[in-house]
């Protein structure tokens, strides 16, 4: 199946990058969309410029477009005509398929082309997914957040030693344990699907709206990964 990936960067999207190779598709093209404001309903806003670079190391063929309008149905429309233009048998999202206006509009937008739209890991545990993503080596860093009790996590990188206190922070403030629905976004820098390259962050700035929101605003390089003997 010749798929593309709707790619923001994010652990979501990275792991349907994962899952595809995996599964064997043929991955036509990363589609990237990089709003020019905080309200978008479908597209993460922080950092989504550096899918550039990441596309770079994943060897993948990448269309970045911009957005700059906030509605549901608009925002489809611009993923529909980069598709319309770019056919492919089916456009994959990141996650399990709880961010329910994002993929119904863009179903609803791909559907005169007959062209599918899913989620990656449909109906699976996101909190799973997210430590198995971990546990898979892939460097996971929280960009942006928007929820009561996340704001303290924002610039940190996610591991092991620190999952569970996160998972225990979801639970507690009751924003997502994978965060669906926009509570927060993230930038995965390194992993499996990059081979031996890394997104190395050389500056990180800390933008705070209040005591619920912020986002990062990074500078990065291509490393190439020194092998482990």
């Amino acid at each position: 199946m010749k798929v593309a990936i709707l790619y923001s960067g994010g652990k979501d999207s990275t792991f349907a990058i994962d899952m595809a190779k995996e599964k064997g598709w043929e991955i036509a093209y990363l589609l990237s969309v990089k709003p020019d404001r905080k309200d978008c309903f479908l597209f993460h806003f922080a950092t989504v410029e550096h899918t550039k670079k990441l596309a770079e190391m994943l060897h993948l063929k990448h269309i970045c477009v911009t957005c700059t309008v906030a509605d549901p149905i608009k925002e489809a429309q611009i993923v529909k005509e980069v598709v319309e233009k770019n056919p492919v048998d089916a456009v994959v999202l990141g996650g399990i398929g709880l961010q329910e206006t994002q993929l119904k509009s863009i179903q609803d937008a791909l559907r005169p082309l007959k062209i599918e739209a899913f989620a990656a890991h449909s109906g699976e545990d996101h909190a799973e997914l997210f430590r198995k993503m971990i546990d898979k080596g892939y460097k996971i860093h929280i960009t942006q957040v928007a929820a009561d009790g996340a704001l303290k996590w924002l610039g940190k990188t996610v591991t092991v030693d620190n999952f569970d206190n996160l998972m225990a922070d979801a639970r507690k403030y009751g924003f997502h344990e994978g965060f669906e629905g926009g509570h927060a976004d993230t930038l995965v820098t390194a992993g499996p699907v990059f081979g031996e390259q890394e997104l190395e962050i050389t500056e990180a700035n800390k933008i705070v709206d209040d005591a619920y929101c912020g986002h990062m605003v990074l500078e990065t390089e291509i490393k190439k990964l020194v092998p482990v003997r």
